[in-house]
């Protein structure tokens, strides 16, 4: 019998870090190769991961829906979990500062790798002061780990430098998929896909994923670059924006007066993302600061061609031949049009992505955690 606690805001199966750390309690739970009692402390748990044989989950008040009310609450739960628990082989993960329990921390995103653009007075007083507790709690926590699990070389370069870890405390751990969710799209699938979410059968369709009032995302990128696009009469592809926020509404009405109309589609949040992507013929991720890039992932896996920033975690593990799909600088539009315009001229880069893609889904969510669970009984 073994006993792991795992401390996350939340194990969803929305989101990268969400669905990395649901993927790693669900083959805990599963006990492949042991009897194992999980223990999750967290805001919100997937009721199908919380009902596993196993399972206890601790649960964390997440006062106005806040995350900023939310955490140290976490924090303090963790340590108090920790301490209750008291067992001899106790294996414990938090999610970089959430918990400092000196033992995993697998690290999905490095505060101290970016600092949100923020506008207005105010508005930067409140954001700077988050930043600098979450820098903080991050570098105490991290400092503190016995071994820091990294979700990319690029992560791993970013606790080194920015954190403070010696290297020899950091291990490399990719993310998984689901090859079936996310496998190779047909064209009966594509098909049906378009029809339901109401998208026009015969244009080509690029897609953006990214909550809109997240300027690390790149939507404003994206955006100029459509703009200038759809003046240009050769220009035959329409834009899907997957998305919701603050800056919703303002990006709608800016479309409307500046793009033609049906040019860019707002679908708001989607839970089917499966769906999306087989809708869909290529991703645009242009995003300013990204530890790895789930969705890129995905979207590679269903066959999609996606334009990523060459600075992206996910970016590290394309192939050569597909190195015109990676963006040097994600703010350029200039960069961005011209890529656009490469991928509706290869007429080769579907095969080279479909062997891309093959190769990802080849690596599963339990190839992941399996990974995981040998580092946590490296002492």
């Amino acid at each position: 019998m073994s006993t792991w606690l795992l401390v996350s805001g939340d194990f969803t199966t929305y989101g990268g870090m969400d669905m990395a750390n649901f993927a790693l309690a669900s083959y805990l739970a599963r006990g492949e190769a042991t009897k194992t009692d999980v223990h999750l402390v967290s805001h919100r748990v997937a009721p199908e991961l919380a009902a596993l044989p196993g399972v206890r989950v601790h649960p964390v008040p997440r006062p106005f829906g806040m995350h900023r009310l939310g955490e140290p609450m976490l924090r303090r739960a963790a340590r108090r979990v920790q301490r209750n628990l008291a067992a001899e082989d106790l294996r414990t993960v938090a999610n970089g500062g959430n918990a400092d329990l000196g033992d995993l921390n697998w690290v999905h995103y490095v505060h101290a790798a970016f600092e949100p653009p923020v506008f207005g007075f105010r508005n930067r007083l409140r954001v700077g002061w988050n930043h600098q507790r979450y820098v903080a709690e991050e570098r105490q926590a991290l400092g503190h780990s016995r071994l820091v699990i990294c979700n990319s070389n690029r992560t791993a370069d970013d606790v080194v430098k920015l954190a403070g870890v010696a290297r020899d405390r950091t291990r490399v751990v990719y993310y998984g998929i689901d090859p079936v969710r996310f496998s190779k799209v047909l064209a009966a699938e594509r098909e049906a896909s378009r029809q339901a979410l109401g998208l026009p059968p015969a244009r080509r369709l690029a897609l953006f994923v990214g909550a809109l009032g997240d300027r690390r995302k790149g939507f404003d990128t994206v955006f100029d670059a459509w703009r200038t696009l759809c003046g240009r009469s050769e220009w035959d592809a329409d834009l899907v924006v997957v998305g919701t926020g603050a800056e919703l509404d303002a990006w709608r009405a800016r479309s409307a007066r500046e793009v033609p109309e049906g040019r860019v589609r707002f679908l708001g949040f989607r839970r089917d993302m499966p769906a999306v992507f087989a809708a869909c013929d290529l991703l645009i991720h242009p995003a300013r600061y990204e530890a790895y890039g789930l969705a890129v992932h995905e979207a590679l896996c269903r066959g999609l061609p996606a334009l990523v920033s060459a600075s992206a975690g996910v970016a590290e593990r394309y192939p050569e031949d597909l190195g015109q799909l990676l963006l040097q600088d994600p703010t350029s539009v200039t960069e961005l049009i011209a890529r656009l315009t490469g991928w509706r001229e290869d007429a080769g880069m579907a095969e080279r992505v479909a062997d891309f893609g093959s190769r990802l889904r080849s690596r599963t969510w339990d190839h992941m955690a399996r990974e995981i669970v040998a580092l946590g009984a490296e002492r």
